[in-house]
């Protein structure tokens, strides 16, 4: 069990991981060797050797890929503390091999009934700074990912509920050893041990994170998965820790929030229609709205697609340069017209319309950047056009990729928002801080922000969890934490992948290429040469090198039968499957 730790702490002492700003959401920590598996029936990708094992145990006794979801979910909010849990929310996709259908599941967290449009204004009505915001009770929402995980696994589960904690709780109970990335998250991020639960549980008695390999137990943790393993999501949303977590979020001495059991209770995770879209002969389909990751990702893909891509090697500095300027189009209008589409009128299929799409192709230069790149108007958009998002999203997220021995597919991001959320911790789990993901301003002059502070609202999100088909035969499942970042991280790899036929082990591999609205274009530090550097530069674009924090946990389902798990270099997941384990 110490093989992964042993290979993170080298990491450390050959000064591969580097220490970032501390003002990074979820900083980048380190960048390994990418980590593979190949299987025959069964596999699972995610963000940490414990929660890919659980998933394993689950497939290996026959389990469905909902089934291991929900085992690994619960055990990545015990040793991946700091980028989801069960006090969080997500998005799922789920590709049921026997009805050859695709569902999408919506846990996306909620704000509490009595919230008002002034909820991050101060008292002269300005924005509050973020970190004003984010620690504390203000930006609790009513936590989504154990009402979306009951409802998948009440449709498509196998093994019984109760039986898909025991990972978790066992974990919890006999401790775990504390990995580098967690303890450095603990050491760099802003204002961990701001309350006295988080600061007990990951901080000695001198104010200092417990170091690597310190064995870690939660025993509170396996209390709580116990009485939800038994009671079913019931026992989360009503009862005892239900009235825990309100207490917690209005009781907060020094940033209350509003979240109340009456919240709580009334929580529903949605299902939605998936949103699919043709390229280059296959079918990609992710979330729609109030996820901004299907609408935005296949945005950027059909504009990229109208500008022949395929004329320049996937690497040079020419496509670099199409697929930014696509990208800063599509953030743009990504920006501008999303929000829940239960409060506001979302112009989805005019956002991903092939006609529109090639009339903001044309807007492109091949030789020259596009300045600045404004929102369009798609059809069935409402005018006047709306202002642009300013609602900061944080990378503290997590993704993981399933395929069982019955050929089920599932694709699913999960959050707390920003890493460690909002630093308050309830029956050893901790809550998130997702309503920050709203616009601060609820207007711009008379303009109505689409993404502004409602009750009962979901806010906009870029968890982009992603299927592409093949006619009816799952191709690849991916996905990936970053907030923002989540949609060009896809993007690109699709891109290289499907238009190159680039192997997707080298596409995740690759430097990422980052271009939204009204921001530089950030490419991955020390991933490009000086030499595309320079002729980016030449084209106009204003290039920030910075190491980034991605985790694109993908599976090729290969022509052959087989399977191929990826995990990101970038993180510390693994690949494991019915051929190898991943976890010694």
């Amino acid at each position: 069990m110490l093989a992964w730790l042993l290979l993170a702490t080298h990491l450390l002492a050959a000064n591969v991981w580097g220490q970032p700003a501390r003002s990074a959401p979820e900083p980048a920590t380190a960048s390994g060797a990418l980590q593979t598996a190949r299987g025959t029936s069964f596999m699972a990708v995610t963000a940490n050797p414990h929660a890919s094992h659980a998933a394993r145990q689950v497939l290996a006794r026959g389990g469905s890929a909902v089934d291991a979801a929900v085992a690994s979910q619960m055990v990545l909010g015990l040793v991946e503390p700091q980028s989801s849990g069960i006090g969080g929310g997500g998005f799922l996709l789920y590709w049921d091999a026997q009805r050859e259908h695709l569902h999408a599941y919506d846990g996306r967290e909620t704000a509490p009934s009595t919230v008002k449009p002034d909820l991050f204004l101060d008292s002269e009505g300005q924005p509050l700074s973020f970190w004003d915001a984010v620690i504390g009770g203000r930006a609790v929402g009513v936590p989504g990912v154990i009402a979306m995980l009951a409802m998948a696994h009440q449709e498509h589960g196998i093994l019984p509920w109760e039986e898909l904690f025991t990972p978790a709780i066992e974990l919890a109970e006999q401790g775990f050893l504390m990995s580098p990335r967690l303890v450095q998250l603990l050491k760099w991020v802003p204002r961990v041990a701001v309350r006295t639960e988080i600061r007990e549980l990951f901080f000695d008695d001198q104010d200092q994170p417990w170091p690597a390999g310190h064995r870690l137990r939660n025993p509170a943790y396996a209390a709580s998965l116990r009485l939800i393993a038994r009671q079913g999501p019931d026992a989360f949303y009503r009862g005892p820790l239900a009235s825990a977590m309100a207490a917690t979020v209005q009781n907060d001495a020094d940033n209350p929030g509003q979240l109340t059991i009456a919240d709580l209770a009334s929580y529903r995770a949605r299902k939605r229609s998936p949103l699919c879209g043709e390229f280059r002969g296959s079918r990609i389909c992710s979330m729609p709205p109030p996820s901004s990751g299907g609408t935005t990702l296949l945005s950027l893909l059909g504009i990229l697609g109208h500008l022949q891509p395929e004329r320049w090697a996937p690497e040079s500095p020419q496509f670099l340069h199409l697929l930014a300027e696509s990208s800063k189009l599509a953030y743009a209008d990504r920006n501008a017209w999303l929000g829940d589409p239960e409060f506001a009128t979302v112009p989805v299929a005019g956002l991903v319309n092939a006609d529109y799409l090639q009339q903001r192709a044309t807007l492109i230069h091949p030789r020259k950047v596009l300045k600045p790149g404004e929102a369009g108007l798609p059809p069935g958009a409402e005018l006047p056009l709306p202002p642009p998002a300013r609602a900061r999203e944080s990378s503290s997220t997590t993704h993981l990729s399933i395929v069982d021995r019955q050929g089920n597919v599932l694709s699913m991001t999960s959050s707390i928002e920003n890493a460690f959320g909002s630093r308050l911790m309830v029956g050893g789990f901790l809550l998130n801080n997702q309503l920050t993901d709203f616009d601060f301003l609820p207007t711009s002059g008379k303009v109505p922000v689409p993404n502004r502070v409602q009750p009962g609202k979901r806010p906009l999100s870029s968890m982009s969890p992603v299927i592409v088909l093949d006619g009816n035969r799952p191709r690849l499942a991916t996905g990936s934490p970053g907030g923002k970042k989540i949609i060009a991280y896809v993007a690109r790899i699709l891109a290289q992948h499907l238009i190159h036929e680039q192997p997707l082990t080298q596409a995740v591999a690759n430097g990422h290429v980052v271009q939204m609205h009204l921001r530089p274009l950030e490419l991955e530090k020390d991933r490009f040469e000086d030499g595309v550097i320079k002729a980016l530069e030449a084209l106009g674009h204003q290039v920030k090198e910075q190491r980034h924090s991605s985790g694109l946990h993908s599976i090729l389902l290969l022509p052959d039968g087989s399977l191929q798990g990826i995990a990101d270099p970038r993180r510390e997941g693994t690949a494991v499957s019915d051929q190898e384990a991943g976890l010694d």
